[in-house]
């Protein structure tokens, strides 16, 4: 009769599928006391900025146009104390013109929410057909 083995040799033993992180998180921990040791005793640096000679040109005031509700346009300097104007649609570009005589101003066209669009794509026809190059658009009128 030949030997048999014994119950606990075909037993197999279950492997360990879990990482042991507890040496990683050993080491970060190191890690972070050195860095808050050592992060207080960067000497920054000094940057040498260059000095300016002339000042650069103010920026010019913006133009807004204000499309509401109910059609009505109006122009104004975006600048504190400037009151609206109400203009025709077929006046807007002279009348944008007329406080800004140079072109390189730039034009703001806010629009209330319930206005449809093709009333602002065409206020941008108008403008950008009088030569006028910068205008964009103001989202923040409720």
């Amino acid at each position: 009769m030949g030997a048999q083995a014994s119950p606990r040799s075909h037993r197999r033993r279950r492997m360990m599928s879990e990482i042991n992180v507890v040496p990683y998180i050993d080491v970060m921990l190191v890690l972070l006391i050195i860095f808050m040791v050592t992060a207080p005793m960067i000497v920054t640096g000094t940057i040498d900025l260059p000095k300016v000679r002339q000042a650069s040109q103010a920026p010019v005031a913006a133009i807004k146009v204000t499309i509401r509700q109910d059609g009505s346009i109006t122009v104004r300097k975006n600048v504190e104390g400037q009151n609206e104007r109400p203009v025709a649609r077929d006046e807007l570009a002279s009348s944008v013109k007329a406080l800004s005589p140079a072109l390189d101003a730039p034009v703001i066209i806010a629009a209330e929410k319930a206005v449809r669009y093709e009333h602002v794509i065409g206020a941008m026809n108008v403008l950008q057909r009088a030569g006028l190059t910068r205008v964009g658009l103001d989202v923040g009128l409720e």
